[in-house]
Parts: structure tokens; C-alpha cells; sequence
């Protein structure tokens, strides 16, 4: 008797038409049928913008609340989980405990591969249970095939706890969105190279994180315009930009900003309140905790106008050297 793989009929698992011939192709032949593939992909993000803006403020929401945000994954999906939760802390300052991931196989597996972990249900249940989510936490599951064990496990027991769900998969068809508050499912398509989802479904799915957890951090008071106004400052870069944001958001020149930072304890938002106001670095971080950490509110000033006005200066300079 035929048994009928469950895998086969998924879309991350099918046969592309354009790659058939890849193995024949010079290296450049390659490059154009790879970018041609992800302008299909980034269409397909773009068809989820509803979704994904649905996403960002239940993110926020949770955030302003108290609440964590918690992503769950396995392979690849598990890995760009770890890299958003990895990168939280030092762009905005947030806790380590604010932003975590559940990487199938534990943190090992981040670097090298451990195959069957993700065919582990309850693994995945006694994984998040660990992390005692509460109704305040959001998890965000990520499996891009939409069928990854351990991924439907922590969910479920998740689920369980009161917290909101997200889950981001290239399968729109899952049946996982009839138990999830929300499913955001590019459909990117077959992969170049059959069931290779660290390609397309790989990129699609950073692009929905990345804008999953920039859209939330930026509607909590996170940036000033774009600036990283809450930027750490654990390296001599960041602490370069740290001046230039004082800089450009103060006037102060560069020594004088590195002595207001000094004052501020390197905090970019006290500094430039502290330079705002006049009022001295305990008063400003109480105006900053009033304000709800909002910049814009603290100082009561729009960013965006200066920013335009020294674009502008810059496109005028260079032209002028040209």
C-alpha cells in the first residue's frame, strides 16, 4: 500500500519550475534566478502588510502592559527568532528578559544543527512552560512549513496560559490559524532549491520578525524619528553615535555632547532631555517616565523637520562638489 507523505503537498516543499536547471547554470545565471525569486517573496510580504500590522500593535500592546515577547522555532525559523531576541538590548535597551527565544534543541542548535528536535511536541510544551508565560506575554511561533512539532507544542501549552499567540509560517493553508490570534503566512512560494526554507521562506520570514518587533519597539517610545535614541553604548561605535544623536538632535557640538553623555551616564534620551530643558539628569528621567518614554512628548518638539533640513543640506553639498 502507498502511504502519502504529509509533507508533500506543502508549498515549502515543492518543485520550482524556474530552478529546475540550476545545476547547469554559470554562477551568474544563479544570482538572477535567486533575485528574481525574492522579488516574488517580497510580494508576498507585502500581501501580509494587514497582518503584520495587526501583529505589531499586539506586540506593543503586550509590551506596555508588562508583558514578554517570546519566540518559539526550530532549524532556521528558531535561529532568526534568536537573532531578534539577540539584538533587542543593545538597538533599544531593553532587558534580556524582555525579548526571548525557545530554539528547538536548546542554545547548542543555534550553531549546529540537531536533527529530530523538531519533531518533539511535548519538548516544545515543557520549553515554554519553563519560561512560566502569563495572559500579559505574547509567543510568536515560527515554522515555516507550519508543521513543526515542537513549535505546535509550546503554542498549544502557551495557549493554555491565557497568552496571545502569533504565528508566522510560509503556509497560509495551516490549519494552526483556527487556534492562534493571529497567522501571518507569505506565501513565497517553491524554494530554488526544494525544501530549502533558509532561502525564500527564511527571508520572508525576517522581514515579518524584523518588522514585528521594530514597528512595536518604535510604538513604544523607542526612537526619536528614526534616531536609536536608546541605543547602549557597551562599544566605542555606539558610543560615536550616541554624540552624533545628541548632535544632531541638540546642536551641541561633538565634545560637548560627550560631556553631556558623561553627565547623563551615557543614557541618549536623558541627555538631550537634560540639554531641552536645563533640568538635571534625576529630573530628566523622571519628565522622560511621565512622558511614557516618548521623546517627542518629554521635550515636546518634532524631530522630523530638523532631520529633512540637514538631508537637504547634505544632498546640496555634494552637489555642489559634483
Amino acid at each position: 500500500m502507498t502511504i502519502r507523505s504529509k509533507w508533500q503537498s506543502l508549498p515549502t516543499e515543492a518543485i520550482n519550475p524556474s530552478s529546475l536547471g540550476i545545476d547547469k547554470l554559470a554562477p551568474g545565471d544563479i544570482v538572477d534566478l535567486m533575485v528574481n525569486e525574492d522579488r516574488k517573496m517580497l510580494g508576498a510580504v507585502q500581501r501580509e502588510r494587514e497582518r503584520i500590522a495587526v501583529g505589531i500593535e499586539m506586540v506593543a500592546s503586550a509590551l506596555r502592559k508588562g508583558g514578554r515577547v517570546i519566540f518559539v522555532g526550530a532549524g532556521t525559523s528558531g535561529r532568526l527568532g534568536v537573532l531578534e531576541s539577540a539584538e533587542m538590548p543593545p538597538t533599544f535597551s531593553t532587558h534580556p528578559l524582555l525579548v526571548q527565544a525557545i530554539m528547538a534543541g536548546g542554545q547548542k542548535a543555534t550553531f549546529a544543527a540537531k536533527e529530530g528536535v523538531e519533531d518533539d511536541y511535548e519538548e516544545g510544551a515543557r520549553a515554554v512552560t519553563r519560561l512560566r508565560p502569563t495572559k500579559k506575554d505574547i509567543v510568536i511561533g515560527v515554522s515555516a512549513s507550519g508543521m513543526t512539532q515542537f513549535v505546535r507544542g509550546a503554542l498549544t501549552r502557551a495557549r493554555k496560559t491565557g497568552a496571545r499567540i502569533i504565528f508566522v509560517t510560509c503556509d497560509p493553508a495551516t490549519e494552526l490559524q483556527t487556534f492562534v490570534d493571529l497567522t501571518i503566512a507569505p506565501a513565497v512560494g517553491a524554494e530554488v532549491i526544494a525544501g530549502s526554507t533558509r532561502l525564500k521562506a527564511g527571508t520572508a520570514t525576517k522581514l515579518v520578525l524584523n518588522m514585528l518587533t521594530t514597528g512595536a519597539m518604535v510604538g513604544i517610545g523607542k526612537t526619536y524619528g528614526n534616531l536609536m535614541v536608546d541605543v547602549q553604548t557597551g562599544s566605542e561605535k555606539l558610543k560615536d553615535r550616541a554624540r552624533r544623536i545628541v548632535n544632531i538632535v541638540t546642536g551641541l557640538d561633538y565634545e560637548d555632547a560627550d560631556r553631556l553623555l558623561t553627565k547623563a551616564h551615557w543614557n541618549v534620551k536623558a541627555a538631550i532631555v537634560m540639554q531641552k530643558t536645563g533640568l538635571p539628569y534625576p529630573k530628566a528621567l523622571s519628565r522622560l517616565r511621565k512622558a511614557h518614554d516618548s521623546m517627542r512628548e518629554a521635550i515636546g518638539e518634532d524631530i522630523e523637520p530638523r532631520l529633512r533640513g540637514m538631508l537637504q543640506g547634505h544632498a546640496e553639498a555634494a552637489s555642489t562638489r559634483t
